[in-house]
């Protein structure tokens, strides 16, 4: 298995930028360690480490809206890849947009620039 830097930072986590592997498109960010890299590698769907809930974490897993991994990029310190995925679901985002990047900053604001894909509380049960 490619080994990462994941003593590199003292969280052993990495950043992982999602990317659509058909048009290019910046999806989101996500970060992750050893036990997700590997799971990754080995079922050919993105993990990541939820920071917030501290675990593994399948993307897609409440949604629906799994990530196949259809190539991967390392970087020149290995502390850093991309994923190249195939976007099932037709969304990244758990606000429900397709790539978490909806918004641009536009005179000093953020302005919307992404359509909804599907409404979260619908998908996730929350109000």
């Amino acid at each position: 298995m490619v080994e990462l830097d994941f003593l590199k930072n003292k969280d052993g986590l990495l950043p992982a930028i999602v990317q659509d592997a058909a048009s290019g498109e910046i999806l989101m960010l996500a970060y992750i360690n050893q036990e997700s890299w590997e799971k990754t590698v080995e079922t050919g769907k993105a993990h990541f480490w939820s920071r917030s809930r501290q675990k593994l974490w399948l993307k897609g897993e409440s949604s629906g809206h799994v990530q196949l991994v259809q190539d991967i990029l390392v970087d020149c310190d290995a502390d850093t890849v991309v994923f190249k995925v195939e976007q099932l679901g037709g969304a990244a985002c758990h606000k429900g947009y397709r790539s978490c990047f909806f918004r641009r900053v536009e005179t000093n604001e953020l302005r919307t620039v992404g359509e909804r894909v599907f409404d979260p509380a619908v998908v996730y049960g929350k109000k």
